[in-house]
Formats: C-alpha cells, sequence, structure tokens
C-alpha cells in the first residue's frame, strides 16, 4: 500500500494494484485489500459495498474467464470516491454488465447475482479492453459527513 496518512482524503488519486492468483483464494485476499485502502482514508467510500462488489469481480473472473494467469486488482482512492478494477486475461466481455435490461435471475439457482449486485450498488460501472485481455471496474462515491457513522 503507499503512504496516505491515516484519515486523510486524498486530493489527487491514489492507487494500489496487485496481482492475485486465478483461484477461488483471491476473493478473501481482494476484500481484505479493498477494506485495508479505504479504511487508510476515512470514510471515504462504503467499505462493506466496496467489498461485496470488488468479491463479485474477482469471483466472476476466476470463475468466468479463460487462461490460468494472474488477474490484478486496481484500487484508486479519488477525491471523488473509489474506483476498483479486476484485471483477467479473458478478452471476452462480462455478460450482461451494461446492458439496458437484465433479466431476472433464477431465485433457484445459487449465482446469476454478482452483475446485478454491481449495477444496483456502484455509482457505476463498465468494463474495457487491455492489452492482455479486459477490466470490469465500478465506483463508489465519498459518503457525505452527514451520512458517516459516528
Amino acid at each position: 500500500m503507499n503512504g496516505l496518512a491515516l484519515h486523510e482524503r486524498p486530493a489527487e488519486s491514489a492507487s494500489w494494484r496487485i496481482a492475485l492468483p486465478h483461484t477461488a483464494a483471491a476473493v478473501p485476499v481482494a476484500r481484505a485489500l479493498v477494506r485495508t485502502a479505504l479504511t487508510e482514508v476515512e470514510h471515504l467510500a462504503d467499505c462493506d459495498t466496496a467489498e461485496l462488489l470488488t468479491a463479485e469481480l474477482v469471483a466472476n473472473a476466476v470463475e468466468h474467464t479463460a487462461g490460468r494467469g494472474p488477474i490484478e486488482l486496481v484500487v484508486e482512492l479519488r477525491p471523488t470516491g473509489c474506483q476498483v478494477e479486476v484485471h483477467d486475461p479473458d478478452p471476452a466481455p462480462p455478460g450482461h454488465l451494461t446492458r439496458p435490461v437484465i433479466e431476472e435471475p433464477d431465485p433457484y439457482q445459487e449465482g446469476g447475482r454478482g452483475l446485478l449486485l454491481i449495477r444496483a450498488l456502484s455509482s457505476s460501472c463498465g468494463h474495457r479492453p487491455t492489452p492482455s485481455g479486459k477490466a470490469v471496474w465500478f465506483r463508489l462515491p465519498v459518503i457525505p459527513a452527514q451520512r458517516r457513522p459516528a
């Protein structure tokens, strides 16, 4: 992680980047890294939501992408909030992330809700091609001072 002072909101962007294994073990590691980055800058964004959405992105990258290469987590703190990206080696876009209408998931299936959560809980989300595959991202805004927990 970098050297922001505890409880200081960044005047400019600060970012963290780490390679993770292309296995399910990457999910709890990614959650912990996001929580650490966001709590280093007090109340910048909702840590619980950031952890949940990061877990969904990483789990999707592990489960639904081709290749065995590592995935990469990028957390960027901005004066307006945060952006989390997960890079994976598969160039295929994530299914239904940015389509205007998403079908309701089957209530009897365990999966199928991750992209819905990302769309519903983030301020924006999307994907873009990278030289080695793609990046899937979401943004969360700064929590207004009056809504911060005491």
